[in-house]
């Protein structure tokens, strides 16, 4: 069976049918009719792909592995006479008789055995960011990278509206891109966070500026390797020209080696808050600068915004000098850095009780997520951490403990294998919990007045929650019920 990388390549060489598929895409409703599209996943992604392609005419074959499904129910979400037939539990080949396209969600892996069929039979496999991508239109960046994508996008989006009166702020930030590409215009202005999930499968996808966070470990449970990991990152530059740019982190190593491949085409714009950089923008207490031809501007002071830590001044440079090569006005962009508020659950301020502060870092999924936040922390730190396994290694987080936290307070399925990566460090003073009710009230029950309470579990939140949202929002629940 082929890997998730293999994949792609053979991808590439079966999609030699791509080009009739984009003039059928691109002409809409009168040559789409009587298309047939095979939609992987019925989640919100697969809904969204399905009535933009509806949308244009096509007929859609709806497919999930969950042979129990209510397909009546899914079928709700669309209009009683759209064409939309759901298959649900064995895909077999007769389902693929005269299918055109096939769209996968985003997570669904591709070493499934059904996708080697649709490999097999060399029908296109598209991702639904690829999908869109090819029905939208005017300005489009997009944002990628381990953490920060989140907080970064949606800066963007709030400078982008200064400037762009149709703006369009989606991908994995909650509102997929086929909700929104056939809505965007020739002067309109899109931004989109894009996770590697969704890197897999792009084919012409081309946004004319890019930008990577960073990349450290996450999701090998899929990619296997951190190069394969790396490898699916950097594709967001795949069809970029020299005509474009990206934005990258110049402290990190591989992000580093990355920008000066003479192989990559878009112009570089480099970010650092460690190096004081020739050509880019870095941070140097208290201040942002932007260096350009030798020309050295202080561009704001980080406390006239509401952000905390030096991760999010990493995602402040993102956000400016992906939205300067979007045409927009600086004085424009540094007003609404300034104004700019938390995205919710990524060091989420909660409440204050007993002199205790509470924050809800729920989007902190992995261990470097969660090591950020935790240095953001200006004082003793009560920890709530654990959850699903995605096979990274917690050494570097816990090594952190040590005169940062009191208490760590562990739940779900990860937390004997980070208790016992704690107490190789030294670090001794875990709690289990069952849920999260009771891991907030032993973080109230341990903390003092001048201590911080913070949920930053460093783990996906499959098996307890639905995604991290819900992890959040009971975490705020519980932390206003004490």
């Amino acid at each position: 069976m082929l890997n998730a990388c293999g994949l792609k390549d053979a991808l590439r060489d079966s999609c030699k049918q791509k080009n009739k598929i984009k003039r059928i895409l691109l002409g809409g409703v009168s040559e789409m009719k009587s298309r047939k599209v095979l939609v992987l996943g019925t989640g919100k992604s697969g809904i969204c792909a399905t009535k933009q392609i509806l949308s244009l005419g096509g007929e859609v074959i709806l497919y999930d592995s969950n042979a129990e499904l209510d397909k009546l129910q899914l079928l709700k979400n669309f209009d009683k006479k759209a064409q939309v037939t759901v298959i649900a539990g064995e895909l077999k080949p007769a389902d693929l008789i005269q299918v055109d396209l096939a769209v996968i969600s985003p997570g669904i892996p591709l070493d499934k055995p059904f996708v080697k069929m649709l490999d097999t039979a060399k029908i296109p496999i598209w991702g639904e960011i690829e999908l869109a991508y090819q029905s939208s239109k005017g300005k489009l960046c997009a944002v990628t990278g381990t953490n920060g994508k989140t907080t970064t996008v949606s800066l963007i989006g709030e400078i982008l509206q200064e400037e762009y009166e149709d703006t369009h702020i989606c991908g994995n930030i909650g509102n997929p891109y086929t909700a929104e590409a056939l809505e965007t215009k020739d002067d309109s202005a899109t931004v989109l966070e894009v996770s590697s999930f969704q890197l897999e499968t792009i084919m012409d996808f081309h946004p004319h500026v890019s930008c990577i966070t960073n990349i450290t470990p996450d999701h090998l449970d899929r990619h296997k390797t951190m190069k394969n990991y790396a490898r699916v990152k950097e594709g967001i530059a795949l069809n970029q020209t020299e005509e474009d740019y990206i934005v990258l982190n110049y402290d990190d190593p591989e992000l580093k080696k990355f920008g000066k491949r003479k192989s990559l085409k878009p112009k570089v714009i480099w970010f650092s808050t460690s190096h004081i950089l020739k050509q880019g923008l870095y941070y140097k207490e208290p201040n942002i600068h932007y260096v350009n031809d030798g020309t050295d501007e202080v561009l704001l002071d980080v406390h006239e915004t509401n952000l905390l830590g030096a991760h999010n001044y990493e995602n402040i440079m993102c956000a400016i000098a992906v939205c300067m090569h979007m045409d927009v006005p600086m004085k424009k962009i540094l007003k609404a850095v300034k104004n700019f508020k938390p995205v919710e659950h990524r060091i989420e301020f909660v409440r204050e009780r007993n002199g205790v502060r509470y924050y809800n870092d729920s989007k902190g999924t992995n261990p470097d997520a969660a090591i950020k936040a935790l240095l953001a922390m200006p004082g003793p730190t009560i920890l709530i951490g654990g959850g699903y396994d995605k096979e990274i290694p917690f050494d570097d987080w816990c090594k952190l403990f040590e005169g940062r936290v009191k208490y760590l307070i562990l739940i779900g399925q990860t937390r004997n294998i980070i208790a016992d990566c704690a107490k190789k460090y030294g670090f001794t003073n875990v709690v289990f919990a069952e849920d999260m009710e009771e891991a907030v009230k032993a973080g109230a029950a341990y903390a003092e007045a001048g201590d911080y309470v913070l949920l930053s579990p460093a783990c996906a939140s499959w098996g307890m929650f639905k995604n991290f949202e819900e992890r959040g929002r009971i975490f705020k629940e519980c932390v206003n019920a004490l």
